[in-house]
C-alpha cells in the first residue's frame, strides 16, 4: 500500500511539474484581440468605424510601428477619439510592457494613468505570473486578464519555445523555424539580415519589436 501511494504521489508530482512548465513557457504576447497589423481585410471590415476606404488605406500603410502611429492614422481618416476607443475594444497593436510609452498605454481602453504608473513601476516584466501578481493587487484578476490582451513581454530569441514564438501575431510556423535556425542570436543587425531573407524590411521591423536577445 505504501509503495502504491508513493508511485501515485510521484506520478502526480510529475504531472504538476509538467503543467507548471507549460504555464511558464506559454506565449509572451497577450491574446484575445485582433492585431491591426495582421488582421485580414474581412476582419478589419468587421470592426467598428472601419469603412471600406479606411480598411483599404490601413492595408496600404501597415505595418504600423505601434498603436500611437495607428491612432494618428485613424484620427486622420476622420474617426473620432471616442470611436477609436470602441474599435480598440476589439483590435489593437500590443504595447511592450518594458518599453511602452505613456501615450501607448493610455490608448488601452480604461487603462488610464493608474496603469501608466503600475506598468512602469514593475519593470522589467519577465513573465505573466509576475503581471498577474502585481496588477491584480490593484484591479483584480478579471481586469488583469483584460489588460493582458493589450500587452506583451518581449519573446527571448535564443530560448523561446515554439509556443512563445507563435504568440507573436503573424509569426507562424515559418518564423518558428527561422528564429530557431539562426540561434544563437547576437545582434539586431543579424536578425535584420537573416529574417530579411524571407520577409521585407517593414515586416522584419514589425517582428523585431516583439523580441529580445537574451
Amino acid at each position: 500500500m505504501r509503495i502504491t501511494r508513493t508511485i501515485h504521489w510521484t506520478a502526480a508530482l510529475a504531472i504538476a511539474i509538467a503543467f507548471s512548465t507549460t504555464v511558464l513557457l506559454r506565449g509572451q504576447v497577450g491574446t484575445g484581440l485582433l492585431d491591426l497589423n495582421t488582421a485580414t481585410d474581412q476582419q478589419l471590415s468587421g470592426l467598428p468605424h472601419m469603412s471600406t476606404a479606411i480598411v483599404k488605406a490601413t492595408l496600404e500603410k501597415r505595418p504600423f510601428g505601434n498603436i500611437v502611429d495607428f491612432n494618428t492614422f485613424l484620427l486622420g481618416q476622420g474617426v473620432t477619439a471616442a470611436q477609436a476607443g470602441e474599435l480598440y475594444e476589439k483590435a489593437f497593436i500590443h504595447v511592450n510592457l518594458n518599453t511602452g510609452t505613456r501615450e501607448e498605454i493610455l490608448l488601452i481602453p480604461r487603462a488610464g494613468n493608474r496603469m501608466v504608473r503600475e506598468f512602469g513601476e514593475y519593470r522589467p516584466w519577465v513573465n505573466w505570473a509576475q503581471f498577474d501578481k502585481e496588477i491584480s493587487k490593484y484591479v483584480g484578476q478579471p481586469e488583469t486578464d483584460r489588460l493582458k490582451q493589450y500587452v506583451f513581454i518581449p519573446v527571448k530569441l535564443n530560448t523561446a519555445s515554439d509556443a512563445d514564438i507563435l504568440s507573436i501575431p503573424g509569426a507562424g510556423a515559418r518564423m518558428v523555424r527561422e528564429f530557431k535556425e539562426y540561434r544563437p542570436w547576437k545582434t539586431q543587425a543579424q536578425f535584420e539580415k537573416e529574417i530579411g531573407k524571407y520577409v521585407n524590411a517593414k515586416e522584419v521591423a514589425r517582428l523585431w519589436r516583439y523580441v529580445v536577445i537574451d
